[in-house]
């Protein structure tokens, strides 16, 4: 017995597996709702903005950085879209413009980290305001309704038999284990993660990388924020506020280290899943959203707290 838990110590995802399967069976016992087909199609739904949200974390944290402003700029992306459409744009000059601006924002992320030698969480807490207040004096306060039918498709349209939104997830999670498990950049992007001034001594370019990192996370949580516009047919600026936290939790959660160097996309998307199947819960018990940030905030304690455990093995 002693044997079989010291394993399981060894292991912390298993734990949060184990317990959220519970939580799973005891929810569906009090509510008949949570494992119906049309909530579990709607939780597949809400599990792609985050999903794409943390596919862009995932290669943030291995480099051993943070990126606290991915729901800001993912608000900021939804924005420019709805006010391009707004005032006459095509819908497909609006995503381009949506994207290339989620994209800018993570670049100047990296250059400022990189070049800057400015610390991650201030370079992106600084963009996170930045982005935020951006969403905010475009739309002065005011949400804009996109009722186009390229974003209902991209919201809730089916390709193959599958929600739109899950598609871009298989896809975007297919091309980032690409890069991960089959490219030099990927096997570099753990080398920085795990000791960035050895990194720098074996002839990595550790800044070029670091700007290429935040760039793509930048351009996810575009992408996150076109999935945004299709279920929400419109673009509140006040939107995705704290998603860069549950992205960040379904980070910790899949096991990649917060300390960077240790960890694969895989298992982020199995964290997002967690995260998803959690706040779907607690909505269907109705529990208050206050509560929910409460709850988000202690799993994403305890996920570190995991992690850190399986770092003294």
């Amino acid at each position: 017995m002693g044997e079989t838990i010291a394993r399981l110590k060894s292991y912390p995802l298993t734990w949060i597996v184990g317990v959220t399967i519970l939580m799973a069976i005891v929810i569906s016992m009090l509510s008949p709702h949570f494992l119906t087909v049309g909530n579990l199609t709607n939780l597949l739904k809400q599990v792609a903005i985050v999903a794409v949200l943390a596919g862009g974390q995932t290669l943030v944290i291995l480099s051993g950085g943070i990126d606290l402003s991915s729901g800001s700029i993912l608000a900021l992306s939804a924005v420019t879209i709805g006010f391009l459409i707004e005032n006459g744009y095509p819908p497909l000059l609006a995503t381009f413009a949506g994207i290339v601006v989620g994209t800018l924002c993570g670049l100047i992320n990296g250059i400022i980290i990189a070049k800057g030698r400015i610390p991650p969480f201030i370079a992106t807490l600084g963009m996170m305001g930045i982005a935020r207040g951006l969403a905010l004096v475009i739309t002065k306060g005011v949400s804009y309704m996109v009722l186009v039918p390229f974003f209902d498709i991209i919201g809730n349209g089916k390709l193959l038999g599958l929600p739109v939104p899950i598609v871009i997830v298989i896809v975007v999670y297919a091309a980032l284990h690409i890069v991960l498990r089959r490219t030099v950049f990927g096997r570099h992007i753990y080398a920085i993660g795990g000791n960035e001034h050895v990194s720098r001594l074996e002839g990595i370019r550790v800044d070029h990388h670091k700007i290429l990192i935040y760039t793509i996370s930048g351009f996810l949580a575009a992408i996150a924020a076109l999935i945004m516009v299709g279920r929400l047919a419109s673009t509140p600026p006040h939107v995705a506020r704290g998603a860069e936290l549950e992205a960040i939790a379904a980070v910790i959660i899949g096991g990649t280290s917060f300390a960077g160097g240790i960890g694969a996309v895989e298992t982020t998307l199995i964290g997002a899943l967690i995260m998803a199947m959690i706040t779907n819960a607690l909505n269907i018990l109705g529990v208050s959203s206050f509560w929910q940030q409460v709850f988000i905030g202690i799993v994403i304690i305890v996920a570190v707290w995991l992690d850190n455990l399986k770092g003294r093995r």
